[in-house]
């Protein structure tokens, strides 16, 4: 399995302007669009993307033997080949979307907006090795060949000593693609890409641990390891209290901000917010990524979390639009391929409602809701009960599927709870095991 990851070095030099060479890039990019639309029809028959650039940029690039049918050698003076092919590269890429776009959009009817092919975009320009880009990495600096004064001249840049630092230490395994320029916070970074072959665990079922794990609003996550017989071997808390109190406080800074002054305004705070919730979902992430590696497990289980459709109610409607339930576990997922680790999800439905003894619904506590009250008078965490079912269904799951129907029918007669997954418990992965060793 290929995986690609990203890394942006800040550049510390606050001399050098780099707003020309992004206008005079998008500017190629705004023309070299209409190019290749007005030429899509023998772009589209070129199978390879190699060969698709060389026919764009021999329409475009005066050479000895050819002259070009679009003066672009005349609009962008001395403008660097690899660059101009990145540029091409860009711009076949966004006539391909456009077009494929539109195509659905004739397929279902024509209904909604038509889509638009827009010449101007905001890309970023790459600075290729040795003719754009030369490394310096003893003295922390980078030369950049940039956009300045009506001339395409070499500068060197400051980057970040800590950034420097992290590429040496964790990435020297990997080759760099060519860097990227990124603007983000007032700030100009070069983005690296590093690509990663890794070969995910391939253990059978019956000899698998996982990660069951269960994202909440009262603890941020709770997760347990489970093996395939049902068998609890660690469970984690993992809350972030001082982290969350603090993004609360900010959002009641902005509810009386609204109140007293408006919703006009409030971009500063609510970008704020936005920072202080991206960094508890790195930090969740993370925490549940050390205790699935500590513990070497096969796979990560997570819900099927989708409230597409839905509208919250109540106190907690804010909590719910700011819970990162999604970006959580994208980046776990990212984190933990790079470690061989597998993710599945399962369905979410009655996870939280049922008890993992199988006894029925819980009861909630009205005063500390992260309790619960069995039928069978057991008083237990909720989150934590949600877990084990969570891991259970997996197992379920996985143990039925390469069976015959014969063979399953044989293990539903004498264990009713698993022929529906949305009532599976851990008491049910139990009792299949159990049944499994009777036979």
């Amino acid at each position: 399995m290929k995986i690609i990851s990203s890394y942006g070095v800040e550049i510390r030099t606050t001399g050098v302007d780099f707003k020309p060479t992004i206008r005079i890039y998008r500017d190629a990019l705004a023309f070299l669009v209409p190019v290749v639309y007005e030429n899509w029809d023998a772009v589209s028959q070129i199978k390879s993307r190699q060969r698709q650039m060389l026919f764009i940029e021999h329409l475009t690039h005066t050479t000895k033997s050819y002259t070009a049918k679009y003066d672009f050698d005349g609009r962008f003076y001395k403008f660097p080949s690899y660059l101009r092919r990145a540029a091409i590269n860009n711009a076949i890429g966004c006539v391909s979307s456009y077009v494929s776009n539109h195509e659905n959009w004739e397929e279902k009817g024509k209904k909604g907006k038509e889509p638009k092919l827009q010449a101007d975009r905001f890309a970023m320009p790459a600075f290729y090795k040795d003719v754009m880009y030369e490394p310096n990495e003893s003295e922390g600096t980078a030369s950049l060949k940039v956009y300045l004064n009506n001339d395409w001249v070499w500068v060197t840049v400051k980057l970040l000593k800590t950034d420097i630092k992290y590429l040496q230490k964790y990435w020297q395994h990997c080759k760099p693609s060519a860097p990227v320029l990124e603007k983000r916070h007032r700030k100009y970074f070069l983005r690296f890409a590093f690509e990663e072959k890794v070969k995910l665990s391939d253990t059978p079922i019956r000899q698998q641990r996982v990660c069951a794990v269960d994202l909440g609003l009262n603890s941020d996550a709770v997760c347990c390891i489970m093996d395939a017989n049902g068998t609890v071997l660690a469970r984690k808390f993992i809350n972030f209290p001082s982290e969350k109190d603090h993004l609360y406080h900010v959002l009641n800074r902005i509810k009386r901000y609204q109140r007293e002054h408006g919703s006009k305004n409030v971009k500063s705070f609510w970008r704020y917010a936005q920072h202080l919730n991206d960094e508890l979902a790195k930090k969740i992430s993370l925490a549940i990524t050390e205790f699935a590696v500590l513990y070497s497990v096969d796979c990560i289980v997570f819900e099927h979390l989708d409230f597409r459709g839905k509208k919250a109610k109540g106190s907690k409607k804010q909590k719910l639009q700011m819970w990162r339930k999604n970006g959580i576990q994208d980046m776990v997922e990212h984190k933990v391929h790079r470690c061989g680790i597998r993710i599945s999800r399962i369905c979410a439905w009655g996870t939280s409602k049922l008890a993992f003894d199988g006894s029925g619904e819980v009861v909630r506590d009205e005063t500390n809701r992260a309790l619960c009250t069995f039928p069978s008078g057991k008083r237990y965490n909720c989150d934590l009960s949600a877990s084990y079912n969570i891991g259970a269904r997996y197992f379920v799951r996985e143990l039925l599927k390469p069976l015959s129907a014969m063979a399953r029918s044989d293990i539903e007669a004498k264990v009713p709870g698993c022929q529906r997954r949305t009532s599976n418990t851990l008491s049910t992965l139990r009792a299949m095991t159990a049944a499994d060793k009777a036979a």
